[in-house]
């Protein structure tokens, strides 16, 4: 949508908007910085990645990707005139924005632990710096929550899990969207002394270490089913990690996989290398080194998982008769 004239109306600056954790005071803004990479300092060291525009660059290269894979929707739960919908971990917004944009009826709410969203936005759209695994203070249900790409962020998925149907409206929808955190081949072509296949097993020990599991988007859907959720529908997508195949969708994915792919590495390992492993900066980069050589290595046939799974709250029961 332009902006000018009467579309001035349609966005709003709402950044100003805090949770009850986080008043709209500068310490949010404070950022930390560490290894040539800016993080958030809301409760700072609690998430692995950065926030700079490197990294937002590539979370907006994720969102694309993302819809080319689901074909150019932004969810799949069969929601229908949802009146407040959720986001968590929203990263740059952009998934939040197009959602306020479809549904310009709908409140529209979107959290994250770092202030880095637009604030040229949509009048019906919120912007809120909170932690999701604090307790939550909305006092009013949700008909849809959304969280996206949030493997190794979270300590407790039941916790959340539980948070997000105690904060649905009977009949509500959930939808968690991520990739798997592993490079994965059908014809066993990465050998396993691979710089690839040792970054991402010493990726996963580094996250399991601080308390958290990065590939957890094949778990996805048992949580949903003991959360008590109904209806649950669990969509695997698989998606190639460089421009390997010959199909040219395929090709075309891999294509931007690999960019995202390329970033992500340092995005996803200084913080945790450095911090819960130990490790040397110069370490982390000559083993990123390496396995970037392998993603760029035609005869590695990578690919990697997107899982889609949404769930219903059960209604409420009838009454009796």
């Amino acid at each position: 949508m332009a902006a000018g004239g009467d579309t001035d109306s349609a966005y709003a600056e709402s950044i100003g908007a805090y949770s009850e954790n986080t008043s709209a005071s500068s310490s949010v803004f404070d950022f930390q910085y560490e290894n040539g990479r800016r993080y958030h300092s809301y409760k700072a060291g609690q998430y692995f990645a950065p926030n700079d525009e490197q990294e937002q660059e590539r979370l907006d290269l994720l969102h694309h990707v993302q819809s080319m894979v689901l074909g150019g929707e932004l969810y799949k739960a069969p929601i229908k005139t949802p009146q407040r919908i959720l986001d968590i971990g929203t990263g740059t917004g952009i998934w939040a924005i197009q959602m306020a944009d479809n549904f310009p009826m709908a409140e529209v709410v979107a959290t994250d632990s770092s202030p880095i969203q637009p604030t040229w936005i949509p009048p019906n759209l919120e912007f809120l710096i909170d932690d999701c695994e604090s307790e939550w203070t909305f006092q009013r249900g949700f008909d849809f929550i959304r969280l996206g790409h949030m493997g190794g962020s979270i300590a407790d998925w039941e916790k959340l899990f539980q948070q997000c149907i105690e904060h649905l409206r009977p009949g509500g929808w959930v939808e968690i969207i991520d990739f798997e955190a592993w490079g994965s081949t059908d014809d066993n072509s990465l050998p396993e002394h691979s710089f690839w296949h040792t970054w991402q097993t010493e990726l996963s020990n580094a996250a399991e270490k601080f308390g958290r599991t990065m590939n957890i988007s094949p778990q996805i859907k048992g949580l949903v089913d003991r959360a008590g959720f109904q209806d649950v529908v669990h969509e695997v997508h698989k998606v190639p990690l460089s421009p390997w195949p010959k199909e040219p969708r395929r090709k075309n994915l891999g294509v931007n996989m690999n960019m995202i792919m390329t970033e992500a590495m340092q995005a996803y390992s200084l913080a945790l290398f450095t911090r819960v492993l130990c490790w040397e900066p110069a370490e982390v980069e000559v083993l990123l080194a390496g396995a970037r050589r392998d993603l760029n290595n035609p005869d590695y046939h990578l690919y990697t998982r997107l899982h889609v799974v949404y769930g219903r709250k059960p209604p409420r029961p009838a009454p009796a008769p």
